[in-house]
């Protein structure tokens, strides 16, 4: 905990250039997570202190989901999704995304309550419009729903599993839809949360029981709470300036965790932020839901809320 930020905790210590996509697993009571630019799946167990590593060959690993199948989650290494599994340390393709020899790479996703995988791609050179989000069935099939994308992110799905939210950071604009779970549609976009005039940028984010967003600020050390109407409910300063992603888990799905990176932090600034690239937590009152996974649910189990 750093002097000023109360209630501010490192939950895992660590030096991920790009930590990400921070995801609760309640069969193991373990938080995974990614460091995208480092090529890690990373898994910590908050009982016991056990923390894995796991290295891929590929340039990013980028995107992240629990799977219905145990012990596998599913990622994006740069533009395909590969079944993984943790025990034994197969990787199977999935789908390629887009076509491998593309500058793009996936980024955010996130699981809807009938196993699909909703993801995005975005420019690696941070300002070409080339990237596109997609939604992935638990077949592998992919489909394109709209693209001239700079930087996917902030996917997220409300508790009624009846809107997604999504970001394009290099916009500063946060936008929601309307989602029709039996058809896999979106519809009806609409601006969630302008950042242009301050030019704020919108990372990665999940979604709480009362259907408000917690979002992290890229560059902007802090987490902001959102109500379901788009206004600001709560903001959490933080001693790092690059918050990347939250998410809630804990036994009671009441702490938030949020990873951060030391990416374009230069030697002075990273003296000074000795947490940057940990994986920082605070508590708060109203807790999360429980993680959706990849993959055909058991029969009986794709009710919209767990």
């Amino acid at each position: 905990m750093t002097a000023g930020h109360a209630g501010v905790h490192c939950a895992v210590p660590g030096t991920d250039l790009l930590g990400e996509t921070p995801l609760w697993c309640e069969r193991t009571r373990s938080l995974l997570w990614l460091d995208i630019d480092g090529g890690r799946l990373q898994r910590f167990h908050p009982a016991t202190g056990r923390h894995d590593s796991f290295t891929f060959d590929g340039r990013y690993v980028g995107s992240l989901a629990l799977a219905q199948q145990p012990g596998t989650v599913l990622l994006g290494i740069d533009l395909g999704l590969f079944l993984f599994d943790l025990g034994t340390g197969e990787q199977r393709l999935l789908c390629q995304v887009e076509p491998a020899d593309r500058d793009n790479r996936l980024n955010d996703g996130r699981c809807d309550a009938r196993g699909r995988f909703w993801v995005g791609t975005m420019d690696n050179q941070l300002h070409r419009p080339q990237g596109a989000f997609y939604r992935v069935d638990p077949d592998g099939r992919c489909e394109r729903l709209f693209d001239d994308v700079i930087v996917s992110n902030t996917v997220a799905l409300s508790p009624a599993q009846d809107r997604l939210y999504f970001s394009d950071t290099r916009r500063f604009t946060t936008w929601q839809f309307d989602l029709d779970l039996d058809q896999g549609t979106l519809a009806n976009k609409r601006v969630f949360a302008d950042h242009t005039a301050a030019r704020l940028r919108p990372d990665g984010a999940c979604v709480d029981a009362q259907g408000y967003l917690w979002n992290a600020i890229f560059a902007g050390s802090r987490v902001v709470r959102y109500t379901p109407a788009g206004e600001i409910d709560r903001v959490i300063d933080l001693p790092v300036t690059n918050p990347t992603c939250v998410c809630l888990g804990g036994p009671g799905l009441t702490t938030l965790y949020i990873t951060t990176a030391r990416k374009f932090l230069d030697r002075g600034r990273l003296r000074q932020e000795p947490l940057a690239g940990s994986v920082l937590s605070v508590e708060v009152d109203v807790p999360g839901l429980p993680e959706q996974r990849f993959g055909t649910p058991p029969s009986g189990a794709t009710r919209s809320q767990p």
